[in-house]
């Protein structure tokens, strides 16, 4: 791949599993928060996954802002601020929602902010909508920091979030939960982390090594799944909405060493990693073998995902200028 279009033609492919289920799956969708770095990709694979299903489905994609690229592709564009609760109640009513809004960076200095995107916007959605099946965005970052010998932290892991920005995502939870427990059906995707060739865990270690600036390796191990894969999950993952809520872990079965991959990128690159830090053997790790057993091992391994990485690094595609701060372990963000 070596242009945007491509990546995103990949990005967005349904998977014939996926087709299936938009088959099964009755009535419309709708995906809040669509205007984030997954959100338009998730929103025209589903796009693109109802129309090989041949079944007419509507899909809405609900942000802040405008989202011009997403209307031309004939998704339903709608504009909503989802602290206001008049707002949400205007929103049509739909049989299947992905709730993708969340606020994490900036979070340290205005806590505040964070708390009210992460939860107040929750309640909203989780009482407007208590009667669709709703795919809730959640993150690994609830979950203790794990030690690599535990293989990362399952489904049954108690939550022991560490910072302000992920005890806001656990109340997120909760507020779906609230709901949940009086009968609508949700799952809750603890997501750690989706990458692509523009951003993620895998860029943010690549463009170090290219750049010849050093890797903090002091945060040594980490899990992630290709974006693609994580859109195919997450729409699957509307059958299993549950009430309770049901949970799952969304991530790559490989837990990864953050040097190994420095070196394989300085393999690639021709040039030699310069690291800092030293590993403690802990990290946000997940364990994702419900989901692997639900759907299979992701389509795109992570050895692939490292090639091109480092092609389009090398071929100078364009990045997003976000890094993703996986090092970080005292949860200040």
């Amino acid at each position: 791949m070596t242009t945007v279009a491509q990546l995103e033609d990949r990005l967005t492919s349904p998977s014939e599993s996926l087709i299936q289920v938009m088959r099964r799956l009755e009535g419309d969708l709708m995906i809040l928060g669509a205007g984030g770095k997954m959100g338009p990709t998730l929103a025209v694979m589903a796009k693109r996954a109802a129309e090989a299903a041949g079944v007419k489905k509507k899909i809405f994609a609900v942000a802040r802002s405008p989202l011009p690229a997403l209307a031309k592709q004939g998704i339903e564009t709608l504009l909503c601020d989802l602290l206001d609760l008049d707002a949400v109640s205007r929103l049509p009513q739909v049989a299947n929602l992905v709730y993708m809004v969340g606020r994490k960076f900036g979070s340290t200095g205005a806590e505040h902010a964070t708390w009210a995107v992460n939860m107040v916007a929750a309640y909203h959605v989780a009482r407007t909508f208590s009667r669709a099946r709703i795919a809730a965005f959640s993150t690994g970052c609830i979950y203790p920091v794990m030690d690599l010998r535990t293989g990362g932290a399952t489904e049954a892991t108690p939550p022991a979030p560490v910072g302000e920005y992920a005890m806001s995502c656990l109340g997120r939870e909760r507020m779906f939960d609230l709901f949940a427990e009086r009968g609508a059906r949700v799952v809750h995707i603890r997501l750690n982390y989706a990458v692509e060739l523009r951003y993620g865990v895998l860029v943010d270690i690549a463009m170090n090594v290219h750049q010849g600036k050093p890797v903090d390796v002091t945060t040594g191990f980490a899990n992630v799944i290709w974006q693609g894969d994580a859109c195919d999950q997450i729409l699957r993952s509307l059958e299993i909405a549950a009430s309770p809520a049901a949970v799952l872990n969304v991530t790559g079965p490989e837990t990864f060493s953050i040097r190994a991959v420095a070196q394989e990128f300085g393999r690639l690159f021709g040039a030699t990693p310069i690291f800092i830090g030293e590993e403690n053997g802990r990290g946000y790790l997940s364990n994702a073998s419900r989901a692997n057993a639900l759907f299979g091992n992701p389509s795109v391994p992570l050895g692939r995902i490292l090639a091109w990485i480092a092609h389009w690094i090398k071929n100078g595609g364009e990045t997003h200028g976000k890094p993703t701060h996986f090092e970080t372990q005292d949860g200040k963000y």
